[in-house]
């Protein structure tokens, strides 16, 4: 496809909420092919490896043809460019995120100005939900059906209860 427009959905997803599967389905509606990029990123400490979250993204979006989900790390627009895609798509719950985001956008305007940022507001029921949150719930014992497909629900308590043991 010639003139295909690939866009890149970056995250930790670490764990994948139901706000990202709702951008990322959203995505797939908008775009020839979105990329989900789970950044490689040992600073943030994650809970699951990549590989981990690339199977869960992959198990939830099985339905989804044209969405793929690769890791990256180094500069998401060398990544971008690297991939063919014109696109990110970020995900903005607030005027926090919005603050962030926006300054990411400009930077990344500055290192390559064909690719574009577009901004997408999760679905109302998930406008408060951010990976960091559903974990501490789940650390202190708290409820996170719903907050998380089930397949994710299911390998974060057993990752909470058994940090050590590989839920696959």
């Amino acid at each position: 496809m010639a003139n295909s427009v690939i866009a890149l959905y970056p995250g930790s997803f670490d764990p994948l909420t139901r706000g990202h599967l709702d951008i990322m389905k959203r995505a797939s509606r908008l775009f020839d092919r979105v990329i989900v990029s789970v950044l490689l990123n040992v600073e943030k400490r994650p809970l699951f490896t990549p590989e981990e979250r690339i199977e869960m993204i992959n198990e939830v979006t099985a339905s989804c043809q044209n969405i793929d989900v690769e890791t990256f790390d180094g500069l998401l627009v060398d990544f971008a460019t690297a991939k063919s895609a014109k696109v990110v798509v970020r995900g903005i719950r607030a005027v926090t995120d919005y603050d962030y985001e926006f300054q990411m956008a400009l930077m990344n305007r500055r290192l390559n100005s064909t690719i574009e940022t577009v901004f997408m507001v999760p679905a109302l029921e998930y406008s408060y939900l951010s990976s960091t949150l559903v974990k501490e719930v789940c650390l202190l014992g708290g409820d996170v059906n719903g907050l998380v497909p089930g397949n994710v629900e299911t390998r974060l308590l057993a990752k909470i209860r058994n940090p050590n043991q590989d839920v696959n």
